[in-house]
């Protein structure tokens, strides 16, 4: 709450002695605006088509079903009430570029990434090609204008397609012909399995998920070339409700918590295993709303899974091996009776049969990316992974826990989320992240870092302008050239 002109935040910032990055705040677009550029960019037709199609595909099409159709398609409980509509002026902000840009400083914000909340956020996803790249390319330019005249406190991101290489390299090229400088590429591809097709059954009740970097449809190679000719981070903000075990049909939250972990989890998982942190260590890769404590538990997972399944471990764990014959001894000794004369068909079935006959042809599952030490992992991992987190996360602190492999930092952004439901007072953003350090025992350089120089690193590392003309270029170029 505001006293003596200022809020909480703003007493907070005029203490830190550094500018605030917000890395993943949100807005929300003016649709019957948006559609005006969807009507220019393809025509009244397409403009149906996604008013019929697309809206469906959300709260529409869930709530003209009865209990006994929601039951029979399992279909999930869609997100519902989620915009904080008793703060009048912060549902104004959400929607009016302006009052946002006029308001950033009473939440304590320097600069703000804003990433969109409706059709534009949506479109990278939609099934349907032409609807799909239509609506990333129309949206894109709807957002780029919309936000032109408010670029020192604020920019958006370009939504991109990634259902084939092509798309992705085409919406990539528009963003940057028109002047936008951050993207988020989608993820999660939804994709038909071949025999389940065959056999007439719809994408919607078997599909597979496309993780990009492991067992893709596609080779992603050339997108990520083209992020970095470009000079853009490649930032996912994917979800991962409604699929497997979060798909409730009957509760939102259920659905919710730990989906953006999960769909970070899995690209990130898919993107080192698959060794394109190898193929391109200068790209940045963002994992938006997750927080950073899945980040934590996957870096301390790879190190102990390639202890023991490395190239050279897992023979090992070859079952030729195994001393039958000194096995064969122990079951007698100890187990007698059917143990020892029932022996010759526990080895066929259990040693066998059971251990081995499915090995792929290369046992290196670390291959792709050529890990030869544990080191290797780090090296790898740590400065190209960052982590949106949420303000009112206390998990941040997670990151900078001496407990991680190496005693390493990993990279958490302050990611406020703002204009959406989680966030009820825009002005207390800075005022819960300090707690942080106020009640979870993070240190200043700490907090430092999540609010400004692992942002600064993060947007500056494809593109040293990305800050040029704002209201931070000072400040991060300064720490850029002192880091």
């Amino acid at each position: 709450m505001a006293a003596n002109g200022k809020t909480q935040s703003q007493r907070i910032h005029d203490r830190l002695g550094h500018p605030v990055i917000d890395s993943d705040g949100h807005w929300r677009e003016f649709e019957p605006i948006a559609m005006d550029y969807l009507r220019e960019a393809a025509g009244a037709k397409v403009v149906e088509r996604w008013n019929s199609r697309v809206r469906a595909l959300g709260e529409g099409d869930f709530a003209k079903m009865s209990a006994q159709e929601r039951l029979d398609r399992r279909a999930s409980q869609p997100a519902w009430w989620g915009m904080p509509v008793k703060n009048t002026l912060d549902v104004a902000t959400s929607f009016l570029p302006r009052l946002m840009h006029e308001r950033l400083p009473e939440m304590g914000l320097d600069f703000a990434i804003l990433y969109p909340t409706h059709c534009q956020l949506f479109a990278p996803y939609v099934g349907d090609e032409e609807l799909r790249r239509a609506g990333c390319y129309a949206f894109n330019q709807y957002a780029i204008d919309t936000w032109k005249d408010y670029a020192d406190r604020a920019t958006p991101i370009g939504a991109i397609p990634m259902h084939t290489p092509e798309e992705a390299i085409a919406e990539l090229e528009h963003c940057k012909a028109i002047g936008i400088k951050a993207v988020a590429l989608g993820s999660l591809i939804r994709r038909s399995i071949p025999e389940a097709e065959r056999r007439g059954v719809s994408r919607r009740y078997a599909c597979w998920l496309d993780v990009l970097g492991i067992d893709s449809l596609y080779d992603y190679d050339p997108v990520w070339r083209k992020c970095e000719e470009l000079g853009y981070p490649a930032t996912f903000h994917s979800a991962a409700s409604n699929f497997g075990l979060r798909n409730s049909i009957s509760n939102f939250v259920y659905n919710h918590i730990g989906h953006f972990a999960e769909a970070g989890d899995a690209v990130a998982k898919a993107l080192f295993i698959g060794g394109v942190t190898r193929r391109f260590p200068r790209l940045r890769f963002a994992f938006l709303e997750g927080g950073v404590a899945w980040g934590c538990s996957l870096l301390a997972s790879l190190v102990s899974h390639w202890e023991k399944r490395n190239g050279v471990a897992i023979h090992e764990l070859d079952p030729r091996q195994t001393d039958r014959e000194g096995l064969r001894a122990l079951f007698a000794e100890y187990g007698g009776g059917a143990f020892s004369e029932r022996f010759a068909e526990f080895q066929q079935m259990m040693i066998e049969g059971g251990m081995g006959k499915a090995a792929p042809a290369q046992l290196d599952d670390f291959a792709a990316a050529r890990i030869e030490r544990k080191s290797d992992i780090r090296d790898l991992f740590v400065p190209n992974f960052f982590f949106g987190c949420e303000s009112d996360d206390p998990t941040v602190t997670y990151a900078f826990a001496p407990a991680n492999p190496f005693g390493a930092k990993l990279n958490a952004i302050l990611s406020s989320d703002i204009s959406h439901f989680d966030v009820p007072d825009m002005t207390e953003v800075l005022e819960e992240a300090w707690e942080l350090v106020e009640e979870c025992g993070l240190s200043e350089a700490d907090f430092a870092a999540f609010t400004f120089g692992n942002a600064a690193r993060l947007w500056a590392s494809q593109n040293r302008e990305f800050f040029k003309g704002t209201a931070v270029e000072k400040e991060v170029r300064d720490y850029l050239a002192n880091t």
